[in-house]
Order: C-alpha cells, then structure tokens, then sequence
C-alpha cells in the first residue's frame, strides 16, 4: 500500500516538475529571444561603427555609461512596474495592475522631460568627466546629445513592455524590441556610409538610426496595448475609468526606490571601469567597448530568463504558492547553467576571431584576446547571478539586491580594476579581472539569498 502511495506521489511531482520546466520554456523563449537579438544588434551596431576606426568605437563607448545612468531612474520603473503587475495576475486583480501601468506612463513623462533636458544642456561635461579623449570628445557629445535627445520613445516603449511581460505576454516585448532593432541596423546601414542615396553621416548616422528604432518600438508598444482581450489594455482602462493613483505610484516608488539606488552607484561603478580603460589610451578603450559588448550578449540570455522567473515567481507569489515560486527559480538557473557552459566553449575557440570582425589592428585584437581569456571565466557566474538576481527582485526583494549589487560593483570590481589594471599595472586584463570578482560576488550574494527562502514572505 504504502509502495503504491509512494509511486503515485513520484508520479505526481513528476507531472508538477514537468509543468513548470514547460511553463518556464513556453514563458522564456520569447524573452531569450528578445534579449539575445538586442544585444546581437548592439554587437553589430558596433560593427558597423567600426568601419569609421577605433577612435568611432571609443567614442561610443564613452557614452554608453552616463546613458545608462540617465535611464536608472526607468529601469527601477520598470523592475517595479513587471513584479507589481505579475503579482496582481497571480491575485487575478486587473483593475490594479492597469492602474499600476497606467501610473508609471504618467511618471515617465515626467522624468524623461527632466532627464533628457539634463543631459542635452551637459553633454560636454558628462562625456569630459568620463574621460574622453582629443580625438574622441566632440564626437562622443554629439551622439550622445542624439540618442539622449530622443530617449521619450524608448522610455514609454520600456515601460509599456515591463507591464506586458508583468502579465505574462513576453511575445509582445520579443516582437517589438526585435523590429526596433532590425530598424536601427537598416539605418547604421543606410545613414552611416551613405546608400541609395542616403547622406553619410557617419556615427551620428548610427545615434539617429537607433533613435528611429526606438520610434518604431514605441509604437508597437502602444499598439500592443489596443487589444481588449489582454491583461493591460488601454481598452479596458478607458472603459473601467482607470485614472493615475497615488497609492498605485507609492507602491511602484516602494519596489523600485532601492533598484533606482542600485542602478545609479552600479553605474558609477561601471563608469570608474570605463574611465580606467579610456585612461589606457584609445586602443584599449576601444577594445575594452567591444567586449562590454560581447558581455552584453551573455547577459542577454540571463535576462531573457530573468524575465520569464520575475512573471512566473511574481504570479506563483500572488496565487499563494511560495514552494513553487522556488520550484521555477531553480529550474531557469539550470537553464541559465547549460546556457553559460556552451557560451564559455564558444568563445574559448572564437574569441579571436570575433576580435578581428571589428579590428585590423594586430595590438587591439592583442588586447581583445586578453579580455576574452576573462570572459570565459565571468560568463560561467554571470547568467546565473543575473537570473537568480531577477527571482529576488521579482518577488519584492530589491533592497536586499540593491546592497548586494552595490558592494560588488561599486567597491568590489572598482576596487579590483584599480588594483590589478592601475596600481599592479596589468592594464586591460587587469581591470576585467575586477569585472570578474564583481561577477563572483553578485552570484554569492544572490544565490545565498535565494536558498534561504525569505523573500517568498515579502508583500507588495
């Protein structure tokens, strides 16, 4: 008897782990997918930008840090806007989680209106502070002034996507960010080197290009929004009389103040890397972008599988099962792993040629070779770091990820890259060796904090 009992209870969980591997699969695909062309688009913006020289990809680089900390304040946004909405699914609440979307778009316009005219009036002060170079100054604030100029689409575009993969619609954000990015490669095609009768710009070609995808993006998103039959509708939000909540903004403040906290001393941190870099001349500066770049691409599928366990946790928490919000944590970071392991081969074998894809020059392709002989390493802590930072954050958990990402970026891996890059004189190698601990740290605090179970317990 007790032997049938036994079996059927194997069966049983067999046919619960079986559902939430394919939950997960069905959920994350569109968002690895998603993820992985924005970065492959970014690598081959790079590319494209390449053509001009070094000092073109420098000067790119220059910006991509202040650029990111101008966006902190809507990535929290974000983050909060995906765990709220994914919780009210779970709570089957849609009057809320319209309320709560409908809220944070009131917020981005105002914020954006802010950070922009910021950014516009200092480039020149932002692009200088971040090192920049004779050869690389002017032009770097122009393209920043461009892309920061034209941020209001991409904001409005995030946040519409953060409540559509809140709901679980993760196909919705895939379709959008891959046409916006297919839009971009188009025009770096078209309005860089000049073809069929298009001006060449050069890399202020590629600022507007980008700026013209985000256009694209946001008007998808806004059209995603028109379908009546989903979750977030704009519909549905007219018809309910859904009207901008301070309660609804207090909330999304209370999850996303710590994330906006972490986001701007991550990027200081991220910044101090990229300062010591360009401090090693253009050539490494140069070399050092491409392979932020091929990180990004790593980073890529830990945040497609980020997504699926923020929607699937963030539902799982709302129906009241803690136990099976633990179950999908863990079954995305074992996809995570295999994910890592592969990539980690791949660049073993290709480093260097990927290397000479963006550059003649035997000495930058020397110090890219460097930076790939630590990105084999970092790859393997990353994409689990990055999905088992998302489970917590998903949950509600963001004060504790926000500590834990701002003492290993912001003291861990600056203070490793000046260590080994600066003061043992390593260069290169030596401050991606800070990138490294950084990665090491972020996965040690983050998967402690997810075994010990506390934030299945947190209300948002």
């Amino acid at each position: 008897m007790n032997r049938i009992r036994n079996s059927k209870t194997r069966d049983f969980n067999n046919t619960v782990s079986n559902a939430i591997v394919k939950d997960t699969l069905h959920m994350a695909w569109p968002a690895v997918c998603e993820s992985f062309f924005v970065s492959l688009a970014g690598m081959i913006d790079s590319l494209m930008v390449s053509t001009m020289g070094s000092y073109a990809v420098a000067a790119v680089g220059l910006t991509t840090q202040p650029k990111f900390m101008g966006l902190s304040v809507f990535i929290a946004v974000n983050v909060a806007v995906s765990a709220l909405v994914a919780r009210r699914r779970g709570e089957k609440k849609k009057d809320e989680a319209n309320r709560i979307l409908l809220t944070a778009i009131f917020f981005i316009f105002a914020a954006i209106a802010v950070v922009s005219t910021l950014c516009v009036v200092f480039a020149n002060q932002i692009i200088h502070f971040c090192g920049s170079a004779e050869d690389t100054h002017d032009t770097a604030v122009i393209y920043f002034r461009i892309i920061m100029g034209g941020m209001i689409f991409n904001v409005i575009s995030m946040g519409i996507n953060a409540a559509q993969r809140g709901a679980g619609n993760t196909i919705i954000a895939m379709r959008t960010n891959i046409t916006s990015n297919v839009v971009n490669v188009i025009g770096n095609y078209l309005l860089i080197n000049g073809h069929f009768g298009f001006p060449a710009l050069g890399i202020y070609g590629a600022a507007i290009a980008t700026v013209f995808g985000t256009v694209v993006a946001c008007i998808m998103s806004v059209c995603s929004l028109l379908k009546k039959d989903n979750f977030v509708s704009l519909p549905y939000i007219i018809q309910q009389k859904i009207q901008f909540s301070i309660v609804s903004l207090t909330r999304i403040v209370k999850v996303g103040y710590s994330v906006f906290i972490e986001q701007v001393l991550m990027r200081i941190g991220f910044m101090s890397t990229a300062m010591m870099a360009a401090g090693l001349g253009t050539a490494a500066m140069a070399a050092h972008q491409v392979g932020m770049n091929i990180l990004g691409l790593t980073f890529s599928f830990g945040e497609g599988m980020q997504v699926a366990a923020v929607a699937l946790i963030g539902r799982s928490l709302g129906e009241g099962s803690p136990e099976k919000a633990k179950e999908y944590g863990r079954v995305c970071r074992r996809i995570g792993m295999c994910i890592s392991i592969s990539l980690a081969v791949i660049y073993f074998l290709g480093g260097e040629t990927l290397y000479r894809l963006f550059f003649e020059e035997d000495n930058i392709v020397a110090y890219g070779v460097q930076i790939i002989h630590v990105v084999i390493f970092i790859v393997l802590f990353q994409v689990s770091q990055v999905i088992y930072m998302g489970c917590l954050r998903g949950a509600g958990d963001t004060t504790y990820t926000a500590i834990a990402s701002t003492v290993s970026v912001t003291v861990i891996r600056t203070l490793f890259s000046y260590l080994c890059g600066i003061v043992f004189a390593w260069g290169i190698p030596g401050i991606w060796l800070g990138i490294l601990a950084d990665q090491i740290s972020r996965f040690l605090f983050a998967s402690i904090r997810f075994k010990a179970g506390k934030w299945t317990k947190i209300k948002i």
